[in-house]
Protein backbone atom coordinates (compact mmCIF):
# COMPACT_ATOMS: atom_id res chain seq x y z
CA UNK A 1 0.00 0.00 0.00
CA UNK A 2 1.14 3.56 -0.63
CA UNK A 3 0.94 6.37 1.91
CA UNK A 4 -2.48 7.44 0.60
CA UNK A 5 -3.95 3.93 0.91
CA UNK A 6 -3.87 3.07 -2.81
CA UNK A 7 -2.42 -0.17 -4.13
CA UNK A 8 1.06 0.25 -5.63
CA UNK A 9 1.61 -0.73 -9.23
CA UNK A 10 4.38 -3.20 -10.05
CA UNK A 11 6.48 -0.32 -11.36
CA UNK A 12 5.96 1.65 -8.13
CA UNK A 13 6.83 -1.40 -6.04
CA UNK A 14 10.05 -1.89 -8.01
CA UNK A 15 10.94 1.79 -7.62
CA UNK A 16 10.25 1.67 -3.88
CA UNK A 17 12.47 -1.41 -3.51
CA UNK A 18 15.21 0.30 -5.55
CA UNK A 19 15.21 3.29 -3.19
CA UNK A 20 15.28 1.20 0.00
CA UNK A 21 18.48 1.43 2.11
CA UNK A 22 19.92 -2.10 2.02
CA UNK A 23 22.35 -1.46 4.92
CA UNK A 24 19.40 -1.31 7.31
CA UNK A 25 19.33 -5.11 7.27
CA UNK A 26 23.01 -5.36 8.18
CA UNK A 27 22.43 -2.85 10.97
CA UNK A 28 19.60 -4.95 12.43
CA UNK A 29 21.80 -8.05 12.32
CA UNK A 30 24.67 -6.24 14.04
CA UNK A 31 22.47 -4.79 16.79
CA UNK A 32 20.66 -8.09 17.33
CA UNK A 33 24.00 -9.84 17.81
CA UNK A 34 25.10 -7.10 20.21
CA UNK A 35 21.98 -7.33 22.39
CA UNK A 36 22.10 -11.13 22.41
CA UNK A 37 25.72 -11.01 23.58
CA UNK A 38 24.88 -8.44 26.25
CA UNK A 39 21.87 -10.35 27.57
CA UNK A 40 23.78 -13.63 27.39
CA UNK A 41 26.53 -12.14 29.57
CA UNK A 42 24.16 -11.49 32.47
CA UNK A 43 25.05 -13.71 35.41
CA UNK A 44 28.48 -14.61 33.98
CA UNK A 45 31.98 -13.32 34.80
CA UNK A 46 31.70 -10.81 31.93
CA UNK A 47 31.24 -7.22 33.11
CA UNK A 48 28.34 -5.10 31.86
CA UNK A 49 28.26 -1.31 32.23
CA UNK A 50 25.20 0.86 31.65
CA UNK A 51 26.53 4.09 30.18
CA UNK A 52 25.10 7.42 29.01
CA UNK A 53 25.28 8.15 25.28
CA UNK A 54 27.78 11.00 25.65
CA UNK A 55 30.18 9.15 27.93
CA UNK A 56 33.55 7.72 26.80
CA UNK A 57 32.86 4.15 25.72
CA UNK A 58 36.37 3.41 24.41
CA UNK A 59 37.77 2.62 27.88
CA UNK A 60 35.03 0.01 28.39
CA UNK A 61 35.82 -1.65 25.06
CA UNK A 62 39.54 -1.59 25.92
CA UNK A 63 38.81 -3.39 29.21
CA UNK A 64 36.47 -5.89 27.50
CA UNK A 65 33.41 -4.55 29.32
CA UNK A 66 30.08 -4.73 27.45
CA UNK A 67 28.55 -1.24 27.19
CA UNK A 68 24.76 -0.97 27.37
CA UNK A 69 22.92 2.27 26.57
CA UNK A 70 19.58 2.93 28.29
CA UNK A 71 18.99 5.89 25.93
CA UNK A 72 19.39 3.65 22.89
CA UNK A 73 16.98 1.20 24.52
CA UNK A 74 14.62 4.11 25.21
CA UNK A 75 14.65 5.01 21.52
CA UNK A 76 13.79 1.39 20.69
CA UNK A 77 10.93 1.44 23.20
CA UNK A 78 9.70 4.73 21.74
CA UNK A 79 9.83 3.50 18.15
CA UNK A 80 7.98 0.33 19.26
CA UNK A 81 5.29 2.49 20.97
CA UNK A 82 6.10 0.82 24.30
CA UNK A 83 7.71 3.63 26.28
CA UNK A 84 4.53 5.27 27.58
CA UNK A 85 3.53 2.16 29.54
CA UNK A 86 7.07 1.97 30.99
CA UNK A 87 6.92 5.67 31.93
CA UNK A 88 3.62 5.03 33.69
CA UNK A 89 5.27 2.35 35.83
CA UNK A 90 7.88 4.89 36.99
CA UNK A 91 5.21 7.56 37.48
CA UNK A 92 3.28 5.11 39.63
CA UNK A 93 6.36 4.94 41.88
CA UNK A 94 6.40 8.73 42.28
CA UNK A 95 8.57 9.91 39.37
CA UNK A 96 7.22 13.11 37.81
CA UNK A 97 5.94 13.28 34.21
CA UNK A 98 8.20 16.32 33.84
CA UNK A 99 11.29 14.10 34.01
CA UNK A 100 13.01 12.92 30.83
CA UNK A 101 10.97 10.12 29.23
CA UNK A 102 14.18 8.15 28.58
CA UNK A 103 14.80 8.16 32.34
CA UNK A 104 11.21 7.29 33.27
CA UNK A 105 10.99 4.55 30.64
CA UNK A 106 14.35 3.12 31.65
CA UNK A 107 13.42 3.03 35.33
CA UNK A 108 10.09 1.43 34.42
CA UNK A 109 11.86 -1.16 32.28
CA UNK A 110 14.34 -1.95 35.07
CA UNK A 111 11.42 -2.56 37.41
CA UNK A 112 9.40 -4.73 35.02
CA UNK A 113 11.89 -6.10 32.44
CA UNK A 114 9.57 -4.50 29.88
CA UNK A 115 10.33 -3.34 26.35
CA UNK A 116 10.83 -4.92 22.94
CA UNK A 117 13.79 -7.09 24.07
CA UNK A 118 12.56 -7.96 27.54
CA UNK A 119 14.57 -5.32 29.36
CA UNK A 120 18.30 -4.75 29.58
CA UNK A 121 20.82 -7.10 31.23
CA UNK A 122 21.67 -6.34 34.85
CA UNK A 123 24.71 -4.01 35.08
CA UNK A 124 27.90 -4.67 37.01
CA UNK A 125 28.40 -0.91 37.37
CA UNK A 126 27.19 2.39 35.88
CA UNK A 127 28.90 5.28 34.08
CA UNK A 128 27.17 8.67 33.80
CA UNK A 129 28.67 11.65 31.98
CA UNK A 130 27.00 15.05 32.16
CA UNK A 131 28.24 16.41 28.80
CA UNK A 132 24.74 15.78 27.42
CA UNK A 133 22.65 16.73 30.46
CA UNK A 134 22.61 16.75 34.24
CA UNK A 135 19.47 14.62 34.56
CA UNK A 136 21.69 11.58 34.04
CA UNK A 137 23.27 12.06 37.48
CA UNK A 138 19.99 11.63 39.40
CA UNK A 139 18.71 9.05 36.92
CA UNK A 140 21.80 6.88 37.36
CA UNK A 141 21.80 7.40 41.13
CA UNK A 142 18.32 5.83 41.14
CA UNK A 143 19.61 2.94 39.04
CA UNK A 144 22.62 2.48 41.33
CA UNK A 145 20.27 2.21 44.32
CA UNK A 146 17.90 -0.13 42.47
CA UNK A 147 20.63 -2.54 41.32
CA UNK A 148 22.96 -1.91 44.28
CA UNK A 149 25.98 -1.42 42.01
CA UNK A 150 28.78 1.21 41.83
CA UNK A 151 28.26 4.45 39.89
CA UNK A 152 31.11 6.40 38.28
CA UNK A 153 30.30 10.03 37.50
CA UNK A 154 32.37 11.54 34.69
CA UNK A 155 32.04 15.30 35.08
CA UNK A 156 32.51 17.65 32.11
CA UNK A 157 32.29 21.39 32.85
CA UNK A 158 30.42 23.49 30.30
CA UNK A 159 32.68 24.88 27.56
CA UNK A 160 32.24 28.49 26.46
CA UNK A 161 34.30 29.38 23.42
CA UNK A 162 37.56 27.50 22.99
CA UNK A 163 38.38 24.71 25.45
CA UNK A 164 40.34 26.31 28.33
CA UNK A 165 43.38 24.54 29.71
CA UNK A 166 41.98 24.15 33.22
CA UNK A 167 38.96 22.22 31.86
CA UNK A 168 41.25 20.10 29.67
CA UNK A 169 43.36 19.27 32.75
CA UNK A 170 40.28 18.49 34.84
CA UNK A 171 38.84 16.29 32.07
CA UNK A 172 42.11 14.34 31.88
CA UNK A 173 41.95 13.67 35.63
CA UNK A 174 38.40 12.38 35.13
CA UNK A 175 39.65 10.01 32.43
CA UNK A 176 42.47 8.78 34.67
CA UNK A 177 40.02 8.14 37.53
CA UNK A 178 37.77 6.31 35.07
CA UNK A 179 40.67 4.02 34.11
CA UNK A 180 41.47 3.40 37.78
CA UNK A 181 37.88 2.35 38.39
CA UNK A 182 38.00 -0.06 35.45
CA UNK A 183 41.22 -1.58 36.76
CA UNK A 184 39.58 -2.11 40.15
CA UNK A 185 36.32 -3.55 38.76
CA UNK A 186 37.87 -5.85 36.14
CA UNK A 187 41.11 -6.76 37.90
CA UNK A 188 43.03 -5.88 34.74
CA UNK A 189 45.83 -3.35 34.23
CA UNK A 190 45.38 -0.43 31.83
CA UNK A 191 46.97 -1.31 28.49
CA UNK A 192 47.75 1.91 26.64
CA UNK A 193 48.38 0.20 23.31
CA UNK A 194 45.03 -1.58 23.55
CA UNK A 195 43.34 1.74 24.34
CA UNK A 196 45.03 3.45 21.37
CA UNK A 197 43.87 0.62 19.11
CA UNK A 198 40.28 0.96 20.32
CA UNK A 199 40.42 4.76 20.07
CA UNK A 200 41.75 4.48 16.51
CA UNK A 201 38.87 2.20 15.52
CA UNK A 202 36.46 4.65 17.14
CA UNK A 203 37.90 7.52 15.14
CA UNK A 204 37.87 5.52 11.90
CA UNK A 205 34.23 4.58 12.47
CA UNK A 206 33.42 8.20 13.32
CA UNK A 207 35.11 9.42 10.14
CA UNK A 208 33.26 6.83 8.04
CA UNK A 209 29.99 7.91 9.65
CA UNK A 210 30.86 11.53 8.88
CA UNK A 211 31.44 10.60 5.23
CA UNK A 212 28.12 8.72 5.14
CA UNK A 213 26.30 11.82 6.41
CA UNK A 214 28.21 14.01 3.94
CA UNK A 215 26.77 12.00 1.05
CA UNK A 216 23.55 13.95 1.55
CA UNK A 217 25.27 17.01 0.12
CA UNK A 218 24.43 15.38 -3.21
CA UNK A 219 21.16 16.18 -4.99
CA UNK A 220 19.04 14.12 -4.80
CA UNK A 221 19.99 12.97 -1.29
CA UNK A 222 20.66 9.20 -1.09
CA UNK A 223 19.01 9.01 2.35
CA UNK A 224 17.03 11.14 4.80
CA UNK A 225 17.71 11.89 8.46
CA UNK A 226 15.10 9.26 9.29
CA UNK A 227 17.47 6.68 7.80
CA UNK A 228 20.43 8.23 9.61
CA UNK A 229 18.55 8.09 12.92
CA UNK A 230 18.31 4.31 12.48
CA UNK A 231 21.78 3.74 11.01
CA UNK A 232 23.44 5.67 13.85
CA UNK A 233 22.79 2.92 16.45
CA UNK A 234 26.17 1.15 16.00
CA UNK A 235 28.24 4.36 16.21
CA UNK A 236 26.56 5.14 19.54
CA UNK A 237 26.78 1.68 21.09
CA UNK A 238 29.82 -0.05 19.56
CA UNK A 239 32.30 2.53 18.30
CA UNK A 240 35.79 1.26 18.97
CA UNK A 241 35.14 -2.18 17.50
CA UNK A 242 36.14 -3.59 14.12
CA UNK A 243 32.55 -4.69 13.46
CA UNK A 244 31.41 -1.06 13.43
CA UNK A 245 34.26 -0.01 11.14
CA UNK A 246 33.26 -2.77 8.71
CA UNK A 247 29.58 -1.83 8.94
CA UNK A 248 30.10 1.84 8.09
CA UNK A 249 32.46 0.98 5.28
CA UNK A 250 29.55 -0.98 3.82
CA UNK A 251 27.10 1.87 4.38
CA UNK A 252 29.45 4.35 2.73
CA UNK A 253 29.90 2.09 -0.29
CA UNK A 254 26.12 1.83 -0.64
CA UNK A 255 25.68 5.61 -0.42
CA UNK A 256 28.38 6.23 -3.01
CA UNK A 257 26.74 3.71 -5.33
CA UNK A 258 23.38 5.41 -4.90
CA UNK A 259 24.98 8.74 -5.78
CA UNK A 260 26.68 7.21 -8.81
CA UNK A 261 23.37 5.77 -10.01
CA UNK A 262 21.51 8.98 -9.04
CA UNK A 263 19.16 7.12 -6.69
CA UNK A 264 17.46 9.56 -4.34
CA UNK A 265 15.72 8.33 -1.22
CA UNK A 266 12.60 10.26 -2.30
CA UNK A 267 10.94 9.90 -5.72
CA UNK A 268 11.11 13.69 -6.04
CA UNK A 269 13.14 16.15 -3.96
CA UNK A 270 11.86 19.70 -4.09
CA UNK A 271 13.00 21.05 -0.73
CA UNK A 272 15.90 20.29 1.60
CA UNK A 273 15.50 20.84 5.34
CA UNK A 274 17.76 20.72 8.42
CA UNK A 275 16.50 18.98 11.59
CA UNK A 276 17.49 19.97 15.14
CA UNK A 277 17.18 17.78 18.28
CA UNK A 278 16.42 14.13 18.98
CA UNK A 279 13.88 12.43 16.68
CA UNK A 280 10.26 11.94 17.65
CA UNK A 281 10.85 8.20 17.75
CA UNK A 282 7.24 6.99 17.84
CA UNK A 283 6.25 9.25 14.92
CA UNK A 284 9.10 8.66 12.45
CA UNK A 285 7.04 6.57 10.03
CA UNK A 286 4.21 9.13 9.82
CA UNK A 287 6.58 12.08 9.56
CA UNK A 288 8.57 10.25 6.89
CA UNK A 289 5.43 9.78 4.82
CA UNK A 290 4.45 13.41 5.30
CA UNK A 291 7.79 14.75 4.12
CA UNK A 292 7.76 12.39 1.15
CA UNK A 293 4.31 13.68 0.23
CA UNK A 294 5.64 17.23 0.51
CA UNK A 295 8.67 16.35 -1.67
CA UNK A 296 10.86 17.49 1.20
CA UNK A 297 14.02 15.70 2.33
CA UNK A 298 15.55 16.08 5.78
CA UNK A 299 19.15 16.08 4.56
CA UNK A 300 21.10 16.99 7.72
CA UNK A 301 20.67 17.28 11.47
CA UNK A 302 22.52 18.27 14.62
CA UNK A 303 21.87 14.92 16.33
CA UNK A 304 23.58 12.23 14.23
CA UNK A 305 26.64 14.38 13.59
CA UNK A 306 27.33 14.46 17.35
CA UNK A 307 29.11 11.10 16.97
CA UNK A 308 31.71 12.21 14.43
CA UNK A 309 34.89 12.46 16.50
CA UNK A 310 38.37 13.54 15.51
CA UNK A 311 41.69 14.38 17.07
CA UNK A 312 43.04 11.51 19.19
CA UNK A 313 46.78 11.98 19.61
CA UNK A 314 48.70 8.68 19.89
CA UNK A 315 51.26 10.48 22.07
CA UNK A 316 48.56 11.71 24.48
CA UNK A 317 45.64 9.28 24.03
CA UNK A 318 43.85 9.87 27.32
CA UNK A 319 44.17 13.66 27.22
CA UNK A 320 43.01 14.01 23.63
CA UNK A 321 40.08 11.64 24.18
CA UNK A 322 39.10 13.62 27.30
CA UNK A 323 39.08 16.82 25.21
CA UNK A 324 36.79 15.24 22.62
CA UNK A 325 34.19 14.31 25.22
CA UNK A 326 34.37 17.73 26.86
CA UNK A 327 33.33 19.46 23.62
CA UNK A 328 30.33 17.48 22.43
CA UNK A 329 27.47 19.48 20.87
CA UNK A 330 25.34 19.86 24.00
CA UNK A 331 28.29 20.97 26.16
CA UNK A 332 29.14 24.10 24.18
CA UNK A 333 27.60 27.57 24.15
CA UNK A 334 24.92 28.93 21.80
CA UNK A 335 27.40 30.80 19.62
CA UNK A 336 29.22 27.59 18.75
CA UNK A 337 25.90 25.81 18.24
CA UNK A 338 24.85 28.58 15.83
CA UNK A 339 28.14 28.15 13.95
CA UNK A 340 27.46 24.42 13.67
CA UNK A 341 23.92 24.93 12.37
CA UNK A 342 25.06 27.57 9.88
CA UNK A 343 27.80 25.26 8.63
CA UNK A 344 25.33 22.40 8.13
CA UNK A 345 22.88 24.69 6.34
CA UNK A 346 25.56 25.86 3.94
CA UNK A 347 27.10 22.46 3.28
CA UNK A 348 23.81 20.73 2.60
CA UNK A 349 22.10 23.60 0.80
CA UNK A 350 18.97 23.61 2.95
CA UNK A 351 15.87 25.71 2.36
CA UNK A 352 14.91 25.90 6.03
CA UNK A 353 15.18 24.26 9.45
CA UNK A 354 12.74 22.35 11.67
CA UNK A 355 13.55 22.34 15.38
CA UNK A 356 12.00 19.78 17.72
CA UNK A 357 11.35 21.54 21.03
CA UNK A 358 11.73 18.37 23.05
CA UNK A 359 9.90 18.37 26.38
CA UNK A 360 12.22 15.68 27.71
CA UNK A 361 15.56 17.16 26.65
CA UNK A 362 15.96 20.59 28.22
CA UNK A 363 19.66 21.07 27.33
CA UNK A 364 18.88 20.42 23.66
CA UNK A 365 15.74 22.59 23.62
CA UNK A 366 16.60 25.61 25.77
CA UNK A 367 17.88 28.36 23.52
CA UNK A 368 16.17 27.08 20.37
CA UNK A 369 14.20 30.28 19.85
CA UNK A 370 17.45 32.26 19.93
CA UNK A 371 19.10 29.74 17.62
CA UNK A 372 16.15 29.91 15.21
CA UNK A 373 16.44 33.70 15.02
CA UNK A 374 20.19 33.49 14.54
CA UNK A 375 19.79 30.83 11.86
CA UNK A 376 17.43 33.07 9.89
CA UNK A 377 19.63 36.13 10.42
CA UNK A 378 22.72 34.32 9.13
CA UNK A 379 21.18 32.31 6.30
CA UNK A 380 18.01 34.16 5.32
CA UNK A 381 16.15 30.84 5.64
CA UNK A 382 13.05 30.22 7.80
CA UNK A 383 12.90 28.02 10.88
CA UNK A 384 9.93 26.17 12.37
CA UNK A 385 9.75 25.00 16.00
CA UNK A 386 7.45 22.07 16.79
CA UNK A 387 6.70 20.85 20.30
CA UNK A 388 6.81 17.16 21.20
CA UNK A 389 8.67 14.60 23.32
CA UNK A 390 11.14 12.07 22.01
CA UNK A 391 9.40 8.97 23.45
CA UNK A 392 6.32 10.10 25.41
CA UNK A 393 3.54 10.34 22.80
CA UNK A 394 1.09 11.76 25.37
CA UNK A 395 2.58 15.18 24.65
CA UNK A 396 2.19 14.87 20.86
CA UNK A 397 -0.58 16.51 18.79
CA UNK A 398 -0.26 14.90 15.37
CA UNK A 399 -2.87 17.00 13.56
CA UNK A 400 -1.46 20.30 14.82
CA UNK A 401 2.15 19.43 14.05
CA UNK A 402 1.43 18.02 10.60
CA UNK A 403 -0.58 21.13 9.72
CA UNK A 404 2.26 23.38 10.88
CA UNK A 405 4.80 21.40 8.86
CA UNK A 406 2.57 21.60 5.77
CA UNK A 407 2.22 25.37 6.16
CA UNK A 408 5.97 25.73 6.67
CA UNK A 409 6.89 23.70 3.58
CA UNK A 410 4.24 25.37 1.41
CA UNK A 411 5.80 28.75 2.21
CA UNK A 412 9.41 27.74 1.53
CA UNK A 413 10.82 29.94 -1.22
CA UNK A 414 7.34 31.43 -1.57
CA UNK A 415 6.21 28.49 -3.69
CA UNK A 416 3.16 26.28 -3.13
CA UNK A 417 3.59 22.55 -2.77
CA UNK A 418 0.86 20.41 -4.26
CA UNK A 419 -0.28 17.80 -1.71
Amino acid sequence: MSGNGKELTEKEKADKERRKIKSAGAMRDLMTKYYMEAKGAEGTDRHIAWITSGAPVEPLIAFDVIPVYPENHGAMCGAAHMNVELCEVAEGRGFSRDLCSYARGDIGSAMTKGGPIGGLPRPTFLVACNNICNTVFKWYEELARFFDVPLFIYDTPFVRGELPQHIADYSLRQMEEYMALLEKVTGRVYDEQRFIDVAAKSLIAGELWSQVLACNEHRPAPMTCFDAFILMAPIVTLRGTQEVVDFYQGVLEEMKQRIEEDIGILPTEKYRVLWDNIPVWYEMRNLGRLFMELETCLVADTYTSAWTFSGVDAERPLASMANIYAEVYLNINLERMADKIESLATRFGVDGMIMHSNRSCKPYSLGQYDLAKEFTRRTGKPALIIEADHTDSRWYDRAQIENRIRDFVENLLGESVSV
